[in-house]
């Protein structure tokens, strides 16, 4: 499996995976392989769509892209077996909050 297959998997497993919860955004964030586990780690990240600031109403009540309802995008490790490529596990992953 290369990087391409290991990814394309990855993003169809997550928008598999949660089809029940209207997440928009997916997108690639990081690939890993680890040679010791012969497994592919690749981080999607999205947004499920009741975090997102929907309309101009939020804004007059004092929302803006800075506030923590925008910075709800959820970051899933999705570990592929590079020889199967069966996807082996699904972890969150946590970024550090960033000060501004």
């Amino acid at each position: 499996m290369d990087v391409k297959e290991a990814v394309q998997t990855a993003n169809k497993y997550v928008k598999d995976l949660f089809a029940n919860e209207d997440i928009v955004h997916v997108g690639l964030e990081e690939v890993t392989y680890d040679e010791s586990e012969d497994t592919w780690n690749v981080t999607i990240g999205f947004f499920r769509s009741w975090d997102i600031i929907q309309n101009v109403g939020d804004f007059l009540k004092g929302k803006s892209f800075d506030s923590p309802e925008w910075k709800k995008r959820s970051y899933k490790v999705v570990r592929i077996d590079d020889e199967t490529g069966r996807v082996v596990s699904l972890t969150h992953r946590a970024f550090p909050a960033i000060e501004r």
